[in-house]
């Protein structure tokens, strides 16, 4: 149990294994304790870093403000993490919103990024603005389908912070979509770190159409679509997930550093 501070966030991490150093990020209000299968793959390899966002999981503030640039502020605090326990430059593996600072984190500081794999994330907003506003009031109205993420949310960290949580993020999303989009995309095309690319085919977070077209924009990206898949790629094709982001991030690593 380790933790970082940096502006006004305080960042819980664990550290685990041996090697080439990796940075994990899960998406928001996740726990890395979620991706334990993905987590022990990794660490058969490679020294893992796993980062709970700031305002998600066990990391501070909370309840947290997100401004629409939360993403670039976080990908800044994660930068700072990998610097401040000397482990710069490394892999930065993330889910959704985790994918989506890893990328960011690529174009604020190529030096620092060895690779990006990336799974549930576009580097851009393209959820329609009524499903952020059916999303603000999750923890109240939960729309169909979604009752037991909210029953979640609540269970995990009680229905004030929760509200609060669900809220603010909304108001993030809102603008970032109303200003067009961009969280990543505008500048995908400076990303020099090999990049993997995941999505499943039914994620609407992230459409397949719209994560192709980032990878086409990154150079040298490899896009993978998950064919009967949504945004939980780890849910369903846990094993092949394992084995895709390990086998890739082997792919680069110097030979004497492999297992």
């Amino acid at each position: 149990m380790s933790w970082f501070e940096h502006g006004g966030s305080t960042i819980y991490y664990d550290d685990e294994g041996q090697g080439q150093p990796v940075l994990f990020l899960p998406g928001w209000s996740e726990s890395i304790d979620d991706f334990a299968s993905l987590r022990a793959a990794l660490a058969t390899r490679f020294r893992v870093i796993s980062a709970e966002l700031p305002g998600s999981g066990r990391s501070g503030p909370q309840p947290r403000e997100y401004p629409s640039t939360y993403y670039h502020d976080d990908a800044s605090s994660l930068l700072a993490l990998i610097k401040g326990l000397g482990i710069a430059p490394a892999h930065v593996v993330g889910f959704s919103d985790g994918g989506e600072i890893a990328l960011v984190m690529a174009e604020q500081d190529a030096p620092a990024v060895l690779t990006v794999s990336a799974w549930g994330a576009a580097a851009s907003m393209v959820v329609p603005v009524e499903m952020i506003d059916m999303f603000a009031t999750l923890i109240d109205s939960p729309p169909s389908g979604m009752e037991g993420f909210s029953e979640h949310l609540k269970a995990t960290y009680g229905v004030d912070n929760a509200r609060a949580m669900t809220r603010n993020v909304a108001v993030a999303w809102r603008a970032i979509l109303t200003g067009g989009g961009d969280i990543a995309r505008a500048a995908a095309g400076t990303i020099m770190a090999p990049t993997l690319l995941i999505t499943g085919e039914q994620d609407f977070f992230a459409p397949p159409p719209v994560v192709s077209e980032l990878a086409a924009a990154i150079p040298g990206a490899r896009f993978e679509e998950v064919k009967g898949a949504g945004h939980s790629v780890h849910e369903s094709h846990g094993d092949w997930l394992n084995q895709t982001i390990v086998g890739f991030i082997g792919e680069h690593t110097p030979t004497y550093q492999r297992a």
